[in-house]
């Protein structure tokens, strides 16, 4: 699941200007294709990584989970490849700021104030500027209020999972994390873990659930389309509600793509997501720059081009960085190339994907 969910989220991050802008209708269908795939089918990856993760973390119960151990593991594959990828950016924009590159495109480092700074490079109160990375950020925070989360979903699981929700549902800022989804999500990852929930009963009706959750996802892409790019609240309301409720949705779409031999052989791309995931922002800003500097204004071109070229060059770079760095590979990818091995189970026993896709 997350190398399609993060294959996905390069489509959620392909810049554009207020001339470009899919809102505006100038590419009639195209537009309406970018706003289904940006704002309403793959905005459903976030919370399923976040669900994958709270799901793994207790697969053992909570008796066995030592938090400590737990907490400087996840500093190392998680906050640790943050700093690193976001550091890398901020120094590049930097750089390229600083020759009269990328004007208008981020924030001036040069001229920005202290806390603005600090964000850029730690997303203590907004966003990092490798915006995807917000993600990692968020995820390591609901780490370290695990145990507070698994003691609620141990005792109270329907009240704690019907708060997080309204609270992810209404845009509220709480302080603790940038996007409240992510603490729903995390904590219904917790809630399938420790109740022994069989996920593969949602396999059994995939053909439904997964072309009513495509449905689902047009209809969400129609209202968008017509009243954005700032939604009424209630849309906005609806949209956070129903890429939540994709996450079963989104289960079901894998569970009949791990069928095929091209998901089986995605299934087996081990520490590639997670490159992909970091890297994929600072290239498409690349492109970005590069495009406006070559002073074309068909869009489109530049969608379909950015779109291919980033899920071939990162590939190629990931493979490259892990032959010829491999210690300093794993630092970048949280020495999340053990999935590799694990993964090659659901390419030679595909009768047991569904159970073990998860981990893939």
């Amino acid at each position: 699941m997350r190398i399609v969910l993060i294959s996905g989220i390069v489509f959620v991050h392909i810049p554009f200007d207020t001339d470009s802008s899919p809102f505006i209708g100038t590419y009639g269908l195209f537009d309406w294709l970018r706003v289904f795939l940006r704002d309403s089918l793959f905005r459903v990856g976030v919370p399923c990584l976040s669900a994958i993760s709270g799901y793994l973390l207790f697969r053992h119960g909570t008796t066995k989970l030592d938090y400590g151990k737990t907490v400087r593991r996840k500093a190392k594959t998680v906050l640790l490849p943050f700093l690193l990828w976001n550091g890398a950016f901020f120094l590049f924009v930097l750089v390229l700021q600083s020759r009269g590159i990328g004007d208008g495109y981020l924030p001036d480092l040069s001229n920005a104030s202290p806390r603005t700074l600090t964000t850029m490079l730690f997303a203590i109160d907004g966003a990092p500027i490798n915006l995807p990375l917000y993600f990692l950020r968020d995820l390591f925070v609901c780490i370290l209020l695990s145990p507070v989360l698994a003691f609620l979903i141990s005792r109270f699981p329907l009240s704690t999972l019907t708060v997080l929700l309204l609270l992810a549902a209404v845009p509220v800022s709480l302080g603790l994390v940038l996007r409240n989804s992510i603490l729903f999500s995390f904590s219904f990852g917790i809630y399938l873990s420790l109740y022994r929930v069989d996920l593969t009963i949602i396999d059994r009706y995939a053909e439904l659930i997964g072309p009513a959750f495509l449905a689902l996802a047009a209809l969400m892409a129609t209202g968008a389309y017509l009243t954005g790019p700032e939604l009424p609240l209630w849309l906005e309301i609806t949209r956070n509600t129903m890429v939540l409720v994709g996450i079963p949705g989104f289960w079901a779409l894998s569970a009949i793509f791990i069928r095929s031999r091209l998901g089986r052989g995605l299934a087996g791309t081990g520490g590639l997501s997670f490159w992909v995931f970091c890297a994929h922002y600072p290239l498409l800003f690349c492109l970005w720059v590069l495009w406006n500097r070559g002073g074309s204004d068909t869009y489109p071109i530049f969608y379909l081009f950015a779109a291919a070229i980033t899920l071939m060059v990162l590939p190629l770079t990931n493979g490259m960085a892990r032959s010829a760095l491999p210690s300093f590979y794993n630092l970048l990818t949280g020495s999340r190339t053990r999935a590799r091995i694990e993964t090659k189970v659901v390419a030679e026993c595909p009768q047991s994907a569904s159970k073990q896709k998860v981990n893939s």
